[in-house]
């Protein structure tokens, strides 16, 4: 039956889905016309509250995009590379695949969103290579694992927002430690739930070896990076400069100085800056050269090209929603239908419905957590319960919304269509898994 499903969706997603930047200004165009529509702006309005949106997520979107690239950089030094050829060589059969790519992604997204977005598709690769494995299907998994776990992963946006001091709605709800949040039930019983749905899922929908899209080892070794060139003759100063191990690690030595300090004197405490500052350090050090991590990170940025050329445009899309009160209307109206009961799954309906128009879960947060919040002390629900239900709704319509799938896309060198259908297997399984999180879960712990 799962074959025949995930047979249909894909059709319908190679008939009809437009590519991912064509989806952007499509998803402008239908925001723009509620704000007419249902708050009443005038089109002149909603384009001036796109264009103040465009330029105000830059910090951001250059945050997001040195997490991806630095990411793709660690994943692809050579001890790194050495231990993903070691692991690709495990399996014998497609099934087998499926199953060790999506835990070995997982894995790396419960430590890093950022890391984990990356080294699926990068072992998704690497696995295809010597398994003769449905392509899409294997990278499909890889992304859908990966977010599965980030539901209680290490660098889940609001979770860590919450419990770091001075964070902007500490006034209301003060400090939320994480096993309340990451390690509390809500969050892990959705995304074990979630992850083990989507293993058996997706082992499930294999096709049959003649309706498989098998991509030769030799195309996907086009898709490497290329080896460090040698070099002929002498070298230069320069040259034994840029190669110098010694800089790499004196740079390395000195950054991981810094790490060290900074989590002894404020604690163990992660966010974008540090992590991408370790990734940066940690990359630089196992590459063993800065002329060699410069060619490596000139790869990740091709690779996370998608997410640099759309996230202006989905600045431009919460710039519409917040300017003109959409997005609060949104929420006020979800919340507004909630019962204490259950306000944990109408808060991840909202935050879902919201994540369509804008992927990004701090910005969104920032909108939304207010409302959220404002609504669980009036229902006389601890604010946890907000943190968790937006948790939950924010990764459920990334399998929708394919803004977070442009990495593994960029790495794996296929397109949207090849995997959209699979994700909406995913989203199905996530939603289920997020409902029993939110609404059962709250229930029998009481």
């Amino acid at each position: 039956m799962l074959k025949s499903v995930a047979r249909r969706f894909r059709w319908a997603a190679e008939k009809a889905m437009p590519e991912a930047l064509t989806l952007t200004l499509l998803l402008s165009l239908v925001t723009l016309l509620l704000g007419v529509v249902v708050m009443r702006q005038t089109p002149m309005q909603m384009v001036q509250h796109w264009y103040g949106g465009f330029w105000d997520f830059l910090a951001f979107g250059m945050q997001m995009t040195l997490i991806l690239v630095t990411g793709y950089c660690l994943a692809m030094a050579p001890p790194v590379q050495r231990g993903l050829a070691a692991l690709a060589g495990l399996p014998k059969t497609p099934a087998a695949a499926i199953t060790l790519t999506a835990l070995v992604a997982a894995a790396a997204c419960w430590i890093s969103w950022g890391f984990g977005l990356v080294i699926g598709p990068i072992l998704a690769r690497e696995v295809a290579k010597r398994v003769p494995v449905d392509y899409p299907l294997l990278v499909a998994a890889a992304y859908s694992a990966a977010l599965c776990a980030l539901a209680m992963g290490l660098t889940i946006t609001a979770p860590i927002l919450v419990a770091t001091p001075g964070h902007f709605l500490e006034a209301e709800i003060g400090l939320i430690p994480q096993s309340q949040t990451i390690f509390g039930p809500t969050l892990m019983v959705t995304s074990v739930l979630a992850l083990t749905g989507v293993i058996w899922a997706y082992r499930r929908m294999l096709p049959d070896a003649h309706e498989a899209v098998i991509v030769s080892p030799e195309a996907l070794a086009r898709m490497d990076p290329p080896p460090p060139a040698a070099t002929q003759g002498p070298r230069r100063m320069a040259e034994r400069l840029d190669d110098s191990r010694l800089l790499a690690w004196t740079l390395g030595a000195g950054g991981m100085a810094w790490i060290a300090y900074r989590f002894a004197t404020q604690g163990f405490e992660l966010d974008l800056n540090i992590l991408n500052f370790a990734f940066l350090i940690l990359g630089v050090v196992l590459h063993g050269s800065l002329k060699r991590y410069a060619e490596v990170f000139a790869n990740g940025v091709r690779a996370a090209s998608g997410i640099i050329l759309q996230f202006p445009f989905y600045a431009g899309i919460m710039g519409m929603m917040a300017g003109s009160g959409l997005v609060l209307t949104i929420a006020q109206w979800t919340v507004s239908i909630a019962t204490p009961q259950t306000f944990g799954f109408v808060s991840m309906l909202s935050a879902g419905l919201i994540n369509i128009f804008v992927p990004s879960a701090g910005g969104q947060w920032a909108i939304q957590g207010p409302v959220l919040v404002e609504a669980a002390r009036q229902l006389g629900v601890p604010a946890y319960v907000a943190v968790n239900g937006f948790t939950v709704g924010d990764l459920w319509t990334n399998f929708l919304q394919p803004f977070f799938a442009l990495p593994a896309l960029g790495i794996s060198g296929l397109g949207l269509k090849d995997i959209w259908g699979y994700c909406l297997i995913t989203l199905i399984i996530f939603g289920l898994a997020g409902m029993v999180g939110t609404l059962l879960v709250p229930m029998l712990i009481g």
